[in-house]
């Protein structure tokens, strides 16, 4: 008897129709190929399974003994399916009720299945291999639809297609840059717009930056008022870096020689210290304005403008004592006023939060007994 098996290494069949298999018998074997190929008609296995068919009626038609199955593997690797292989011949071997020998005709779809070949011969001789090659796939006419269906998913066309157009365009703009006599100046920025762009995608920036814009509009249309909170302080700590350049010049401009770093520095802070301020004070007042009105306020959220202060006039008093315009006296009382600024306010809101939440609490437990 001849044993027409066809291998499905990975289990497709199990996977996307739920068949157990081994499959055994011509009608068992139909029903499966068209489960599978109704499941995924671009599945491989199908096209084996239905060449075991017909090499099954070929030879049944020739009065020969044949019978054919349906073994698979399954999807957690080679010597795990193998194994699963093995397991299944020996389960069609042992169904075939007949006393001739057995020869078996293995039909796959490709070199990664015929890897199992060994271990179906160590149980029974193999005839011959028969690897099953979809003849559409081998002219162009496969190829061009198949690079029309990866170019329709949008994903792929913003990897692909948005660096191959950079790239293509960098002859023409260096034309463009010769005749204007700045080739370096646009080789340079179209190297810069390709390295951003799959810097970008790297990064995975474009879903984060579309992330934001879905946050903003949510909090835009919810009536937040973090979102205008954020708008304002971008603009303060604008005015700020302006501020603290102009106090940079003016104290550059009123001493002779160079400037030391640590001068420098303390020129930058002293002049935006007040704009950095007045832009945390506005987005922790616009994060405690949305905290309240969603219910949500805790009394230790109270510490942030009074952090924000603290930190302000520390920062400022160190940074006007390094540029020698207060004394040592200012510069220790400015350090334990901030200290003693930030201990009060936590341990203010602290106890406020201890005693009412106590209270509501209790009010809560009150009603739960009610």
């Amino acid at each position: 008897m001849l044993l027409v098996l066809c291998v499905d290494l990975d289990d497709d069949l199990g996977r996307k129709t739920g068949f157990s298999t081994p499959v055994i018998g011509r009608e068992p074997v139909e029903e499966a190929a068209v489960a599978l190929a109704t499941a995924d008609p671009e599945d491989s296995d199908v096209n084996v399974i239905f060449q075991g068919l017909h090499v099954y009626d070929d030879l049944a038609d020739r009065e020969e003994s044949v019978e054919v199955a349906v073994v698979t593997g399954n999807d957690q690797g080679d010597v795990s399916a193998n194994r699963e292989v093995g397991d299944e011949v020996d389960t069609v071997l042992a169904s075939l009720s007949t006393a001739e020998d057995v020869t078996a005709l293995v039909i796959t779809d490709g070199a990664q299945d015929e890897s199992v070949i060994p271990i179906i011969r160590s149980r029974v001789p193999i005839d011959g291999v028969r690897r099953v090659v979809v003849r559409q796939a081998q002219n162009l006419e496969s190829m061009y639809y198949t690079i029309k269906q990866v170019l329709n998913d949008p994903e792929t066309r913003g990897t692909v297609l948005i660096p191959l157009g950079i790239l293509l365009l960098i002859y023409p703009l260096a034309l463009v840059g010769s005749v204007l006599e700045m080739p370096g100046f646009v080789l340079g920025t179209t190297s810069a717009l390709l390295g951003l762009y799959l810097i970008s995608r790297g990064l995975c920036l474009g879903d984060r930056l579309d992330a934001t814009v879905e946050r903003a509009r949510r909090s835009l249309y919810a009536g937040r008022t973090t979102l205008l909170a954020y708008v304002v302080a971008a603009a303060l700590f604008v005015l700020g870096g302006v501020s603290g350049m102009e106090t940079l010049e003016s104290v550059r401009a009123s001493t002779t020689g160079s400037l030391d770093v640590p001068v420098m520095l303390a020129a930058l802070v002293n002049g935006a210290i007040l704009w950095f301020a007045a832009a945390g004070l506005t987005t922790s007042l616009g994060q405690i304005t949305d905290e309240y009105i969603a219910d949500s306020l805790e009394w230790r959220y109270l510490n942030a403008p009074f952090y924000v202060l603290s930190i302000a006039v520390v920062l400022h008093a160190v940074s006007a004592f390094f540029l020698e315009r207060v004394g040592i006296t200012y510069l220790a009382a400015a350090l334990t006023a901030g200290t003693l600024l930030g201990i009060v306010s936590t341990l203010t809101f602290a106890v406020a939060e201890s005693r009412f939440s106590d209270g509501r609490d209790d009010g809560r437990r009150g009603a739960e007994r009610v």
